[in-house]
């Protein structure tokens, strides 16, 4: 296929180049010019109408498979019927402009295989597999208080069955899970560090693994040439995570001036949800529920999290986390618009396409898609892209209305949606 007339957004320089043409040859990016393209195939051509042509879209914290409260999709629903969420899920993310996700729990394995496959249509997905929790932390889902432990009865927690957690306690026992989440294909390892909004039974406050057992995770993600990524709030957390060796921060609502600092130093991403963290519990329809004095919290305390994460020069990812309904879901591209209030444009974007792509890169080669460059516009890259009503180097807010203004989704070379 060849494109012709457009302006390119590379992902990585924050000017457009002007009046050029594309070459695509099967799924990668085979030829840029500013020359008109000659071939001696029959290729079909799609005229890009001077609009501006950028790579597709990568998430860094999605949950694909959990398509309702997580407490519904593990414990209350059918197998079958979570799976059937998951598939409208993927597409539906896809034709919001996102060509590659980053997945940070839950048994997305076979979801990924479909989409590989050409199955179902989706994102591609780095997989993280089941999440690892200590028992009563963030990952020890189920929402009774009598729950009868698989410690001291025998009967198997549904979560570990499926694929969704496993509650493991001491460095023996994190070690085992730490191989068994390798063994399900996972890109990166997921730890749960600390307490979090969406469980029943851990304080924000509270500090889940000690060094001992984080460092131990860490060494089996290292031994497979890959890194772990942390569920994590308070400063204490992530600082022993920092020490132990963990290389992404998921969250931080809490996290203060030093603490930044810190995390720059050791070259610590840090993946922020800036529109979440927004979202009162009255948007998020969590009044009366244990989570609504948690997210008020989150509200009071992420105020200054991104401007002071800008300010000391600390990677920042782009990620939404905004699992739960379709229709919540559906808000993903307003990340742009919460990001913009400290952010410029030609910071989102590059965030959104190349930064994350170098994030996924610490999985090494246990990254599924190497085949190319993810997040750019080069040649050899994967011909995943987007052509834009505009530019949004100049107007931002055109990202956040991917049905109106994503003229063309294409992702391996397949084009996905095309209104031109």
């Amino acid at each position: 296929m060849i494109i012709t007339n457009i302006n390119i957004f590379d992902g990585v320089n924050d000017t457009l180049s002007k009046n050029m043409n594309l070459l695509i040859e099967h799924n990668l990016i085979k030829t840029i010019s500013n020359q008109p393209i000659v071939t001696d195939n029959d290729e079909p051509v799609i005229d890009g109408g001077g609009l501006t042509l950028m790579p597709g879209l990568l998430d860094s914290h999605v949950h694909l498979m959990l398509n309702d409260a997580p407490h519904r999709s593990i414990y209350h629903e059918t197998w079958s019927y979570v799976g059937a969420q998951a598939v409208a899920s993927a597409k539906a993310m896809l034709l919001r402009g996102f060509t590659t996700v980053r997945d940070v729990g839950g048994p997305v394995a076979g979801l990924k295989k479909a989409i590989d496959k050409g199955i179902v249509s989706g994102p591609r997905i780095l997989p993280s597999g089941p999440f690892i929790s200590q028992t009563c932390g963030h990952g020890d889902l189920e929402t009774s208080e009598y729950r009868l432990s698989p410690y001291f009865t025998g009967v198997k927690d549904k979560a570990a069955i499926l694929g969704w957690s496993y509650v493991a306690d001491g460095v023996p026992e994190v070690t085992k899970a730490a191989r068994e989440v390798l063994r399900t294909g996972a890109t990166q390892i997921k730890v749960m560090a600390g307490g979090g909004v969406s469980s029943h039974f851990d304080p924000l406050d509270t500090t889940q693994y000690t060094f001992k057992e984080m460092k131990a995770i860490v060494q089996e993600a290292e031994n497979w040439g890959t890194y772990v990524l942390v569920h994590a709030y308070t400063d204490r957390v992530v600082r022993t995570c920092v020490e132990a060796g963990v290389k992404s921060i998921e969250h931080g609502p809490f996290l203060t001036e030093d603490t930044m600092k810190l995390m720059a130093e050791k070259c610590v991403w840090l993946s922020p949800q800036i529109y979440l963290f927004d979202m009162t519990p009255e948007e998020l329809n969590i009044v009366g529920t244990p989570a609504e004095s948690k997210m008020r919290q989150v509200n009071e305390g992420s105020k200054n999290l991104v401007k002071w994460a800008k300010e000391y020069g600390v990677n920042v990812a782009w990620g939404t986390d905004l699992f739960g309904s379709l229709s919540k879901q559906a808000k993903q591209p307003q990340e742009f618009l919460a990001r913009a209030k400290v952010y410029t444009p030609y910071e989102i974007l590059k965030q959104v396409t190349s930064g994350n792509a170098e994030l996924f890169l610490l999985s090494g080669n246990r990254h599924p898609y190497q085949e190319g460059s993810l997040g750019v516009i080069q040649e050899g890259a994967y011909a995943d892209l987007l052509i834009v009503n505009g530019n949004p180097l100049e107007n931002i807010s055109l990202m956040a209305d991917p049905d109106n203004n994503f003229k063309i989704i294409m992702k391996d070379g397949v084009v996905y949606k095309n209104t031109l």
